[in-house]
Parts: structure tokens; sequence; C-alpha cells
């Protein structure tokens, strides 16, 4: 009766039924309460997006209950019946979430399990969803999205700006001056001064809001793209990766070991699942997850063994995971190991600046109190009583303002400022290059890394596996070979590859060639035994039942199944694994004709021979054993001895065309590789002989390539003698690689890990860098690393240590061209304070500094882009001062000559120009602007003394450079009484740009003169 009704989509057609089939009265009742369903439905979803703008959402998305009373005379159909009859429009979500978030198996059991919610939300357990009606489900059920907090506003930086209690004292001196400029020139001229402060101090705000509103908006924008995870989902019957995003209610979810939930869902079939549920419960216990007991899978828990497949229940806003999701505002407030040292630094600066503001604020005070001080017109300011409180009040907040000014420009607010910066610029042009940042620190610890232990697979080789050797026993067998292997044999081999696996095989009828899922390995051999061996999946399938699966083990290094075959009901049990363990368990093997023949020693040492030949030639090894077991046998344990081999397959995976360059060039950068694989030896070494790791043709000796087995039983004295000489780790597991990171950092080394699986997690946390694979990287791995390499290449590697090493020198770049203009600024100030009581550069001249070098400085040098030269020098030490002697000797050259060339200007500059006092300071100003500029080139490199190679490639410098040459010309040529400046002439700008020029020679003469290697620091600490 209600089967009849057409599905949701082909309403049209259902339409057209009405007007030309003949129905009962009953199913004309029923075909009118379908329609009534279905409109009430829209008619409902177009009102809520209606007033959705001006109401309040509810959590849970609206639903319609339909209560329908059939006619006495009808069948009689329960609620359940017809809720399932129905498409899953009627549906109550309440319940879907409340079965998972309570984990009621009552409920679950009343809907008749999870075949009975699957048929409820037209899902086909096998082939899972249509697809065709993924806007209806998001509709119905709403997607998996999560609110998160809006993002912070432009606003919200400038009141943190206001926060500085500098700034906010230069506001009220501002204020203050105001109002006695006001009071006593009036407003057209009173004005100028303490609004001039007030518009300087305005643009310092401004610029810093801005600059930390992009960096925002830019770490937010990679949040977004870290949060995004891919998940594989069965939809018509192909399993095909989609984003979490994107997951509805009813999708058939396939989930391995390392994949994160999604959404809360229930179990539908799989092994040896096990759930880690700490990120929600904070129990580190991990919890059996299965079809009787334990169904319930809840999103945001990770899965740490086997595999399943799910079914989705709730999404986004109906989820466990969404309060914490919800949480996460994407506020960066991590601060780095480098941000902390220059915050040290910053203060101690700050302590100095406040002093020598102290001193200048007294000296002044006394010298205007004792009449020492004069005004514009020449006359003395202070008389004693005749000067009114007002006039004390104007030049006392005159002087507090120049103080004041003082300490702001002595404070390096820039520094932590161009770590940001410079952390932002390198994080999105890492993106580009292959690299995601997770955790900041780690864009600049990458500099100092000595050393980089390397995964194989899919790092150093292509990640593309293909069978390109096939041995049947002692038989080497050629391609397409399913006709000569008898049909026993090549039946065994069906088995042991289609059920043993966790890939599939989706053939549609228009494909000429199937579409294979799961790991490169899975992959290759699936494709291998479809195309050689005839492997049909479906029929293979129909064929026998599976009992028990045991899932890969990276320390067994294999995988079992034991299934019955339905014809006969016999049990058969498979092995597949690393060729060597899997010979181990194999007393017989069987030959292309189906004899079995016992393994002598004579034969083993063949055998063994074969997989040597095979690894030696770079091939992956994997085995394939069987045996047939009789009824009743236990089936949950799988028998481990007295197999019969089937056969061992070569898998060649080629290295990547620029690992032995990548690799190179870290050595060459002082950057020890070390490759960790689970491969055996002779694999192993000839990949690692392949990409660079060992000489080709050199006498490899035992110290530089190990086994897992042995370097873990190594005593502990043993292992710290040796691990400095292991190039190559094979057959290990991830303890070893946990073992051998703590090792190296007890040496003093600076580890970077690579790792794609769950069990790397441990490696990945204890290493100083840990980067995980973004293509075959579980998400537990991802989670657990600092930097996400996109694309698993090596070379990409090498490129985040180069992006590593340049954040260093930027930010080394900065703090030399800063602390010249700190100290400059400083020592002129406090000489002219003392010696004549006038200080040349005002508080709106040195805001404007301020403004050059905090802001724009920072922006010009942090985004340097890095060079190959970076990798000329030995990584950088953790304790190496910040400031070092090469920088100690730019930056004092540099600062004497401005100090000297400035004070001589200020003391006898009206008798060289022949001008008068404000156009003396004029000159001193726009000297001393320029100076910074000319400086700026200086800083680009710190040793070399072709400081513009390659200053075209970037173009945010040069246009920085414009851009504040353009500014100072207007602020000297027409602010002039915003600025306190007078215009200047041809010949004083002249005389100006040759002064500052004269940074240039000088800065090339400096870096001929040799430095000691000790720091000059340590000769006053003693």
């Amino acid at each position: 009766m209600v089967a009849e009704i057409q599905p949701l989509h082909d309403i049209s057609s259902m339409l057209y039924n009405i007007s030309t089939n003949e129905f009962t009265k009953a199913k004309k009742r029923w075909r009118r309460a379908y329609l009534t369903i279905y409109f009430s439905n829209t008619m409902v979803t177009i009102a809520k997006n209606v007033i959705s703008k001006t109401l309040p959402v509810s959590r849970y998305p609206t639903y319609s209950v339909i209560e329908i009373i059939p006619e006495i005379v009808g069948p009689k159909v329960s609620d359940q019946e017809l809720l399932f009859d129905h498409s899953f429009y009627g549906v109550d979500q309440t319940k879907l979430v409340n079965i998972v978030q309570n984990k009621d198996l009552e409920t679950l059991h009343a809907f008749d399990g999870v075949k009975g919610l699957a048929k409820a939300l037209d899902t086909d357990l096998d082939d899972g969803i249509d697809g065709r009606d993924l806007n209806e489900r998001k509709t119905v059920f709403g997607s998996n999205t999560y609110e998160k907090p809006p993002p912070k506003g432009l606003f919200h930086f400038v009141v943190e700006s206001f926060k500085d209690v500098t700034i906010l004292i230069l506001i009220g001196c501002a204020v203050l001056s105001l109002g006695f400029g006001i009071k006593e020139d009036g407003i057209k001229d009173g004005w100028y001064e303490g609004g001039s402060i007030l518009l300087a101090v305005f643009l310092v705000i401004v610029v810093s809001a801005i600059s930390n509103f992009r960096q925002e908006k830019q770490f937010d924008s990679l949040s977004k793209i870290s949060y995004n995870i891919k998940i594989d989902v069965v939809r018509e019957g192909r399993r095909q990766k989609i984003s979490i995003f994107d997951i509805v209610v009813g999708d058939i979810v396939v989930l391995n070991v390392g994949d994160q939930i999604p959404a809360d869902g229930l179990f539908i079939n799989g092994n040896s699942l096990l759930v880690d549920e700490s990120s929600m419960t904070g129990e580190s216990d991990q919890i059996e997850v299965n079809a009787m007991s334990n169904p319930f899978l809840i999103s945001g828990a990770k899965v740490a063994d086997g595999h399943c497949r799910m079914l989705v229940l709730s999404v986004g806003l109906n989820t466990s995971w969404e309060k914490m999701m919800s949480s996460i505002t994407g506020d960066n407030s991590e601060q780095t190991p480098l941000q902390s040292r220059l915050n040290k630094l910053t203060s101690s600066i700050g302590k100095v600046g406040l002093v020598v503001a102290f001193l200048v604020l007294v000296v002044m005070l006394i010298r205007y109190f004792t009449g020492h001080t004069k005004d514009e017109n020449g006359n003395q300011e202070y008389n004693g009583k005749r000067t009114s409180v007002n006039q004390i009040l104007d030049s006392v907040t005159g002087i507090f303002s120049a103080a004041v000014t003082i300490v702001v420009v002595a404070i390096p607010e820039g520094l932590p400022l161009a770590v940001t910066l410079t952390l932002a610029y390198s994080m999105k042009r890492m993106m580009s290059d292959q690299a995601m940042v997770r955790k900041l620190s780690a864009c600049e610890t990458m500099g100092s890394a000595t050393v980089i232990c390397t995964d194989k697979t899919g790092t150093l080789t292509m990640n593309q596996m293909t069978v390109t050797k096939f041995w049947l026993g002692l038989e080497h067998m050629e391609s397409h070979c399913s006709n000569i292997i008898t049909p026993q044999v090549l039946e065994l081999f069906h088995e042991a590859v289609g059920f043993n696996t966790t890939g599939t095989v989706y053939k549609n009828f228009s494909q000429l060639v199937p579409e294979y899922s799961g790991s490169p390995t899975e992959k290759a051999i699936l494709s291998w035994a479809v195309e050689d061996l005839d492997m049909d999946m479906e029929k293979l399938k129909k064929c026998s039942t599976v009992l028990h699966v045991e899932t890969f083990n990276s320390k067994k290094k294999r995988s079992g199944v034991s299934i019955r075959r339905n014809n006969d009901n016999n049990i058969h049990v498979h092995w597949k694994g690393a060729a060597e363990m899997v010979l181990a368990m194999c007393s017989k093997y069987y030959s292309s004709t189906g004899r079995k023949v016992i393994i002598d020693s004579d034969s083993r040492i063949q055998l063994e021979n074969i997989i040597e030949g095979m690894a030696a030639s770079s091939l992956r090894c994997i085995a394939f054993a069987h045996k047939k077991v009789l009824e009743g046998t236990d089936s949950e344990t799988l028998t481990e001895d007295g197999l019969t081999l089937l056969g061992i397959v070569g898998l060649k995976d080629p290295c990547r065309p620029g690992s032995r360059k990548a690799i190179e060039t870290c050595r060459f950068a002082g950057v020890q590789i070390k490759m960790i694989t689970g491969d055996n030896v002779f694999t192993a070494k000839a990949i690692a002989t392949e990409c660079g790791i060992l000489e080709p043709g050199q006498e490899v000796c035992d110290e530089q390539v190990v086994e897992g087995v042995h370097f873990r039983n190594f005593t502990d004295d043993e292992r710290m003698q040796k691990v400095d000489k292991i190039r190559v780790m094979a057959r290990s597991s991830p303890f070893d690689k946990l073992l051998m990171v703590k090792c190296l950092k007890q040496k003093g080394h600076v580890v970077a890990v690579t790792g794609d699986g769950t069990n790397d997690a441990p490696a990945l946390k204890e290493a100083d860098i840990g980067l995980s694979m973004g293509i075959q990287g579980t998400e537990v791995a991802k989670q657990s690393s600092d930097i996400v390499i996109l694309d698993d290449d090596i070379a990409s590697v090498s490129t985040v240590l180069m992006w590593g090493r340049c954040v260093y020198n930027n930010i080394q770049k900065f703090i030399q061209f800063q602390l010249t203009v700190n100290v400059a600024a400083l020592v002129i100030n406090f000489v002219a304070a003392v010696t004549s009581g006038d200080v040349p550069l005002t508080a709106v001249q040195l805001l404007w500094v301020n403004l050059i070098m905090d802001t724009l400085g920072a922006l010009a040098l942090a985004t340097e882009r890095p060079t190959k030269e970076l990798l000329n020098k030995p990584p950088v030490g953790r304790v190496e001062p910040l400031i070092t002697n090469i920088m100690w000797r730019n930056l004092l050259a540099q600062a004497i000559f401005q100090i000297t060339v400035l004070l001589m200007f200020q003391f006898k500059g009206k008798a060289i120009f022949n001008v008068d006092e404000r156009v003396k300071n004029t000159i001193i100003f726009n000297t001393f602007v320029l100076c910074q500029v000319f400086n700026e080139f200086n800083s680009r490199k710190l040793e070399k003394r072709n400081i513009f190679k390659g200053i075209l490639k970037n173009k945010l410098f040069v246009g920085i450079i414009g851009f504040t040459i353009i500014l100072q010309i207007v602020m000297v040529e027409f602010l002039k009484n915003f600025a306190d400046t007078e215009r200047l002439n041809v010949a004083q700008w002249g005389i100006c740009v040759a002064i500052a020029a004269l940074s240039w020679p000088i800065g090339w003469i400096m870096k001929l003169i040799p430095v000691p290697e000790k720091p000059f620091l340590s000769y006053i600490r003693g």
C-alpha cells in the first residue's frame, strides 16, 4: 500500500500517476496523507527561512509529527511502521540525538536496531544514501557545521591598543596641551601642538590595530583549513572521500585506525574496534565498540584500533562534539619561545628608556624652574611669581610629554609585532609551499633543527605502490598468470586478498577499470588480484562468510582473517604481512599445481633469498599464508602455526624525484637525516642508498643500519653512544621511533620527526617539531603534530627547514634596525636635554619615527623570503643570543654615526647652515628619518655586503620604502604646524640625503671587520 508512494524527488511523476491510475479508496487516502505531509513540511521550511532572521533559532531543526487516523475498514498500521514506510521527513530527530548521547539500547531495540533506523533514514547499509537528497537531509536534520563565536573585529584591536599605559599617558598630555594651547592662543592657533600629538597617537593606534586585525584573519583562515578533515563515506555503492562538513544524517562512514569520528552514529559492522573518548569524557581507557552491547559512536572520539562502518544519526549542533567545537574561538594567544625572549628584551630596553626619560624629566624641570630655558622669542620662560599658573602648567606638560615620548620610542613594541608579522607571513607562504603550520612555535624551532627522523613510505618514496614481482612457492610467475595456477590455489589467493583487506573494489557498469580504495599497499594488491588473478570481489563475498578479523598490528606486522565457505562449511584462516615474518609461521608451501611441499632447510633458505633479493631491489615484500581448520575450532583465535605459504609479492614504491636533492640540502645545512621504517633491512638499505642517506658503493657498517629490535635491546649507555651514528633503522615499531627521539634530545639535538600513523603520535609529541603527513596521515597523527606536510614530500620538509631559519633571520634583521633607532634617539634627546634643556626631536616627530620603525619597518623586514644562503650556516642553537656579535657591530656603528652627526647639528647646526632654530631642528629630524630609511637597506643583509641582492623580488619592501619617503616629504613640506617643521630648500634636502646615504658605505666597511665568536655580553658578565 505505502510502498507505491513515489520518492520525494519524483513528486511530479507521482502527481501524474494520481490523475491516470485507478486507486481504491484506501490507496487514495494514503496518497492524500503523503501529499499533506510533504507540502506541510515544505511550507514549514519556507516559513522558517522567512522568520529565522527575526526569531531565535531552536537548538534542533524543526520537525513535524502528523498523526493519521486510519479508516476502520482499512488495514491497521502502527505509528512506527508508518514512520518507516514514509521518507525521513517524519523521523523524530530528538530521539536520534538521545539514542547516541544517552547510549540508549532500549530505544534502539524499539526501532529494530541499526537496520530499522537505516530503513527510517532511507539508507542502504551496503550502498549508503542516494546522494541526490543531500539538501533535503540538511534541511531536515541540519548540516555538520558548528556555531563559532564571531571573529574579533577591527574595533576590538583599536580598544586593545588603548590599553597601553604609555599611549594613555600621551593622550592625557595631548589633552592638557590642547587645553592650555587653546586658552593661551585661541582655538585657531592653540590646537596645533596638542592636536598634532593626538593625531599622531591615533595613527599609531590605527596602524597597529589594522596589522593585528589582518593577522587574526589570517590565523582564522588557516584554522578553517586545519579543521576541514577528509573522511571516507559510502554513497551510491561507491566509497569516496568528502569533507566532514558535508556529512549528512543517514551517511555510511568508513572509519579506520586514527580517524576522528565526525558525527554521532551507530556501529554497523567492523572488527576489533577500540575508541578513545578521552577528548569527550576525560577517561584514558579505550572503549570497545560492537554491534551487540555498545554500538554507539560519539563525535570527536578517535579510532584507536580496528575498523568499522558507521550509520550517522546526528550532525553538527546535535552532536556531543558541538559544545567543544563551538568553544573554539580561534584566538591565538600562544606565545612562542622567540616571542617570550623578545618580551624580556623589550622589558629590559624599556627599563633603560624609563631611566633615561626620568633623567630627562628631572633635568628639564630643574632647568625650567631655575630659569635656564627660553621661549621661541629668546625670553626666559620661568620668572618666578610673574609667570602665571597656566604658563607653568603648559610648560611642565610639554616637558612631561617629551619625557613620555622618549619612553614610547625607547620601548620597542615593534619587536613582538615583528615576530607576529613574520610568523603570520611565513604561515601563509608555507601553505603555498605545501606545509600547514598548526603551532606557531614550530616555525622558529624548525630553524634550530639538527636532526630529522623521517619515514620511508610516502615521504622519501612516491607512495604509489604496484606489484612488480610474484612468487608462488619457488616459482616466479609472470603477469596474467591465472590460467597457469590451479583453480584450488587460485581460489585461496582470491580469499586471501579479498577478505584480508581494509580496501574496497567498486566497479560501475559504465566503467572499464574498477575503482580501488584503501591504503596504497591495499590498492596495489587488490588491483593486482583483479587484473592478474581475475578476482571477482562481489562473487567472492557471496561464496563465504567472514568469522573473525585480526587487524594489522605494527608490532606483529601482519593481519589475519577466518572465513567459512558457504558450499561446504569449511573454515579457512588467511594471514598476510611482512614476508619474513609470515614465512616463519609456515611449514609448507603451495606449488602452481596445487601440491603442498614441505619447507625443509634448503627450501627455507631459497625462500629467504627470494625475499632478500626482492628487498635489495627496493621492493616491499608481502607474503600470504593459509590453513584449513576443523569445524568447532575457536574462530575468535586465529591459528598462527603450521601454515602453508601461498605466495610472495613484491611491491615497488619509487623514490620521489626530489628526495636525493632534499637530503643533500639538509646535510649541507648541518642537519642529519635518519630514516626510520617498518620495512625489512634489505629494502631499507636499498631505498636509503637510492635517496642518498647511505652512500652508494660504500661498505655499510652495523652501526649505521640497525633493526628496531636490536636498538630497543641496547643498554641505555650503548644507545647514547650509537644513536648519532645510526642512519637507518629498519623493522622499527613506533616505540623504537619514540626511543630514538628521546635519546637524540638527551644528547642536545633539536629533533624533527615525520609520522603518519596513530602509533606515531607519542614520537610526534615528544619531538621538538612534529611533522605529520597530510595525505597518508591519520587525524590522530595530525593533531599530535606541529606542522602538516600537505604533499607528504621530504622536499617540503627541507623547505620548512629553510622557512624556520628565515623567520629567525628576519627577526634578527628587525632587532638590529630597531635598536639602532632606539639607541640613537635616546642618546640624542638625552644629551641635548641635559646640556641645552631643549629636545631636538619633538613628541610628534618621535611618534612618527616610532610609526616608521615599529610598523612599517617590521612589515618591510619581516616579509623577506628565504634564500638558499640561509642553508650555508649551521643550525641556530637553542640558547644562542638573539643579538649576535655581528649585529652589535652593525648597529653600534650606525648608531654612533647618527649620534655624532645629529648632535653636531644640534650644537653647531645654526652656524653651519646659517639658519634659525626651527629650520635646524627640521634638518635634524629629516636627517634622522632618512638615516633610518637608508639603514633599512643595510638591515636586509646582516653579513653580506651586497645589500641590494634580490631587492626587486620583495615588492613590499620597495613599496614601504617609497611610501615612507613620500610621507616624510609631506611631513616636512606640507604639515608645518602638525609636525613642528619648516620647509627645506633643495640644497638642504640634498645635505640631508647625502649625510643619510653615508650609512651605506659605513655599513659596507664595517662588514669587513671580523668579530669574535664569543658573545660580547659574556665578557661583561665575566
